[in-house]
């Protein structure tokens, strides 16, 4: 089937939703309500199956990428916990560099900036709506008025640092995490996730902030920091969405953080909205009707993606845990012991 759609958003899921639905031979045209591409994020880890997605949309080659696949858990004076070794070839990737890169794919003039839409009545007649317009998404909130955000008492702050990283590693503590992994062509990628009681506000310097939280930790965590502005410092609230039962509402489908606003903890929120994009134009294309296309993306990707939005709940509350970080720490070493004896033990089979 062919049709046209309207997608509100030029982030990740807007765009890789775009790109899918013109190749497909949907007529598509993008609002956006920034006057260009969105500068807000850092890196952005993807596991096999979302880099395939990347692959599909045609795009991967053109990616300079880091390897994620391995690293260390470690305790907030640098002794190690565990040793990481993530499944499969995860691969790090920048925000930027995969936006300009789905970005430069559409046809000339696709993507109208500057161009908000707070109800679905303000935009052009289209077969498809596509909310693609991130945490807050004003349509969603027109079209599923019972969704709910809910806050993850966790404060995040991130940036590259102009410091060379071999191997990533993340530090828990007390209410605190700092990680810091290689960012594809040089520099580091660093986030601090922090309990929102002990992070200050906004009019906080945060680097003031974070020297005084962090004071005692690893030597690795005050290398990152000794290489920062105040300017180089993105800080946000963390929120998540409580599941829907639904992602459509008539001929208008949330996709992204949209439809599945997670913490950060696992890593998934870019490579779910990768997915839900690509999932969007499979389903539409393939059906006989908009209704039965909708239906097939509903199936396709609720499930899966509030999974992971229940598995970055789970882990923000398990490595910002403030209460007992000693029992965390030593189930944690524990778990990482018996996989690795798994890992090294030979099969019996023949």
């Amino acid at each position: 089937m062919r049709g046209t759609a309207v997608i509100v958003g030029a982030g990740i899921a807007g765009l890789a939703a775009a790109r899918s639905l013109t190749a497909g031979g949907w007529n598509v045209e993008v609002r956006e309500r920034h006057p260009q591409l969105s500068t807000a994020g850092t890196l952005l880890g993807l596991w096999p199956a979302a880099w395939a997605a990347l692959e599909r949309l045609g795009v991967a080659s053109a990616l300079e990428t880091v390897s994620l696949s391995s690293g260390e858990l470690l305790r907030p004076d640098g002794r190690v916990l565990v040793r990481l070794a993530l499944p499969g070839a995860t691969r790090g990737v920048g925000r930027m560099d995969l936006l300009e890169t789905l970005l430069a794919g559409l046809p000339e003039g696709t993507v109208r900036w500057a161009s908000p839409a707070s109800s679905p009545a303000a935009l052009p007649d289209a077969d498809v709506v596509v909310a693609a317009d991130g945490v807050h998404s004003a349509l969603r909130a027109r079209a599923f008025p019972a969704a709910r955000l809910r806050d993850a008492h966790v404060v995040a702050f991130r940036g590259v640092a102009p410091l060379e990283t071999r191997e990533g590693f993340e530090a828990w503590g007390a209410g605190l995490i700092f990680g810091r992994a290689p960012f594809p062509g040089g520099g580091s990628n660093w986030y601090a996730g922090v309990r929102a009681d002990l992070a200050g506000t906004r009019g906080n310097d945060p680097l003031e902030v974070l020297g005084a939280l962090y004071r005692d930790w690893t030597p690795r965590v005050h290398e990152v920091l000794a290489t920062l502005t105040p300017e180089a410092v993105d800080r946000r609230r963390i929120e998540d969405l409580a599941p829907l039962k639904s992602y459509v509402a008539g001929n208008l489908v949330l996709v992204g953080d949209a439809a599945h606003a997670m913490a950060p903890h696992l890593g998934r929120g870019g490579g779910e909205s990768l997915m839900d994009g690509l999932a969007l134009a499979d389903a539409l294309v393939a059906a006989p009707s908009v209704t039965a296309g909708l239906a097939r993306y509903d199936a396709a990707r609720r499930r899966p993606s509030q999974r992971a939005v229940a598995g970055s709940r789970l882990m923000n509350r398990i490595s910002n845990q403030l209460r007992h970080p000693w029992l965390r720490d030593t189930l944690v070493t524990a778990a990482g012991k018996a996989a690795a004896r798994r890992r090294h033990t030979p099969s019996s089979a023949g």
